[in-house]
């Protein structure tokens, strides 16, 4: 499955009064995996930005001055994404402005280029009702670091979402576990399924550091030492 994390930087709130995208920043992965095609431009938006967008991204106008217009990059923004399923936190405002910037060059709107949007705030609204989830709060929350964060980017952006998001859809919404699970059945999975031999592959170095992030990030949670690792202590 392809995935392609993506965030916008602009010039202001509001398309339909004339602010324009001065950034784009994807992230490709693919089956869960971030494999380092990733997508980036600055835009020419052709104005100034609001001093409240500027103060946010720090882009001037001085610095866009030279940088490709939208035109100049939608087709290539077309065929990164195309049938790519498109993770964004607050959808409707990235959608919003690459439709209004596609509308300008005559292409159709943006979930026309794209197998379907899912929106990270949405389902962090789900899963932390009342709580901030902005991406400073879901990294926080998640252990993601985002020290580096001094104004808003969009690669940068898009690179702690992925993160975020590979943490938010980990399989796991708590830390509690329902150990009784599969007690009563003939099996141990408790789905009354045969199971055969399974041939079973040494991790390797790469995925057993993989897997020891995930535990750290685990014990950040759980406020101490996370349950696999209590279990994994001989008795």
């Amino acid at each position: 499955m392809r995935q392609i994390i993506l965030d916008t930087e602009t010039t202001g709130l509001n398309p339909r009064s004339g602010d324009r995208i001065i950034e784009i920043g994807c992230v490709e992965m693919v089956n869960r995996r971030l494999t380092g095609n990733n997508f980036h431009y600055y835009i020419n938006p052709e104005r100034d930005s609001d001093p409240g967008a500027l103060a946010v991204h720090g882009l001037t106008t001085e610095f866009l001055s030279d940088k490709p217009k939208f035109v100049d990059i939608a087709d290539t923004l077309c065929d990164f994404v195309r049938d790519a399923e498109i993770i964004i936190h607050n959808a409707p405002f990235d959608v919003g402005f690459l439709d209004a910037e596609f509308e300008r060059v005559g292409k159709a709107n943006f979930a026309a280029q794209v197998r379907q949007v899912i929106d990270t705030l949405v389902q962090a609204k789900e899963l932390f009702p009342g709580k901030r989830n902005s991406l400073d709060a879901l990294c926080e929350r998640y252990g993601v670091s985002n020290a580096h964060r001094t104004l808003h980017g969009a690669l940068l952006d898009a690179e702690l979402l992925a993160e975020v998001y590979l943490a938010m859809t980990r399989g796991q919404d708590s830390l509690g576990m329902d150990l009784q699970a599969g007690s009563d059945g003939d099996d141990a999975t408790g789905t009354g399924i045969a199971i055969a031999d399974i041939l079973v592959l040494p991790p390797t170095a790469d995925e057993l550091a993989e897997h020891e992030a995930l535990l750290q990030t685990l014990d950040k949670e759980a406020k101490g030492t996370c349950l696999w690792r209590k279990l994994a202590q001989p008795s």
